[in-house]
């Protein structure tokens, strides 16, 4: 009688807990604010799945957090265009999460195969944290790439409507309206906007060359505040820039194709190699051991 008294009480301690657990992660649900994105990028479908507990972190923690600690993340944010994707307090709690994520996924698996090891959890934990920052990085790669490659082609379009006669706002206007899609139309088009404000030239080309930090926008930038100053004429300076970034270009992917070599040797050796000489050496195996000779 003691023992089944003890095991309905433990059962409803439990059922307590976690119908406190439960309410009190609806009710902080509910202090959360809406959040209005009708001026903000799209979320991907992963970030979308996981966005309510990445706000309810950022409301409740990651708003308190000093800003001279979020002063890094805002600043890979705004280089990586994802500023208008998500806030530094949020790429916070996107870490936050990413290391509850993989610590639990790891805890589980872990337990199921009766492997469970503390040292192996931490460490994938660990990485579970960096992993956004990961991202973050290869995204900042992957933009300044586009903007790279896409550069001598605005070039051109900037070249070709100053000499037939428009103004640097009517050339960057032509250049965005014809040129490609990317992240350098969007920075174009700031550029352009700022040009409307009333900002000078030279104020919305530097402003430019800070929110992207790249240095073959920073080598147009000065050519074309210089060309101003000297009051040369911006048709020859587009040309010159355009030509050198083809030819930059052209030497980047020179180094790249002698890069492929030397970064094929690792899968030779350790994939082809080995399947080439099984190959070759079956046959001769085969017939040894239908001879009769012993290995």
């Amino acid at each position: 009688m003691e023992l089944i008294l003890i095991a309905l009480l433990v059962g409803l301690a439990f059922v307590l807990f976690a119908a406190a657990v439960v309410y009190g992660a609806v009710r902080l649900k509910n202090e959360v604010p809406d959040e209005d994105r009708e001026y903000l990028d799209p979320l991907p479908r992963v970030l979308r799945l996981i966005w309510p507990l990445i706000r309810l972190l950022d409301y409740h923690l990651c708003r308190y957090i000093p800003r001279a600690l979020l002063s890094g993340p805002a600043e890979a944010l705004r280089l990586s265009g994802l500023l208008y994707l998500m806030s530094a307090t949020q790429f916070i709690a996107l870490c936050v999460v990413s290391l509850l994520g993989f610590a639990l996924m790891t805890a589980v698996v872990l337990s199921a195969a009766k492997l469970f090891s503390w040292s192996v959890l931490f460490g994938v934990a660990a990485l579970g944290y960096l992993y956004p920052r990961m991202w973050l990085k290869e995204a900042l790669k992957k933009r300044q790439k586009l903007i790279v490659k896409a550069l001598p082609t605005y070039l051109d379009f900037l070249t070709m409507s100053v000499e037939a006669g428009l103004n640097m706002a009517g050339a960057i206007t032509q250049a965005v309206a014809k040129g490609p899609a990317g992240p350098l139309k969007n920075e174009f088009a700031f550029v352009l906007r700022d040009l409307r404000a009333g900002l000078t030239r030279a104020e919305a080309l530097r402003r430019m060359e800070e929110r992207l930090r790249i240095p073959q926008v920073s080598s147009f930038v000065s050519a074309v505040i210089q060309a101003e100053r000297m009051g040369a004429s911006l048709g020859p300076t587009f040309r010159a820039q355009a030509e050198q970034r083809r030819v930059e270009r052209f030497q980047t992917a020179e180094k790249l194709a002698m890069e492929a070599p030397v970064k094929l040797i690792f899968p030779l050796v350790a994939f082809i190699f080995p399947v080439t000489f099984l190959v070759l050496m079956f046959p001769i195996a085969m017939k040894f051991m239908q001879s009769g000779v012993k290995f």
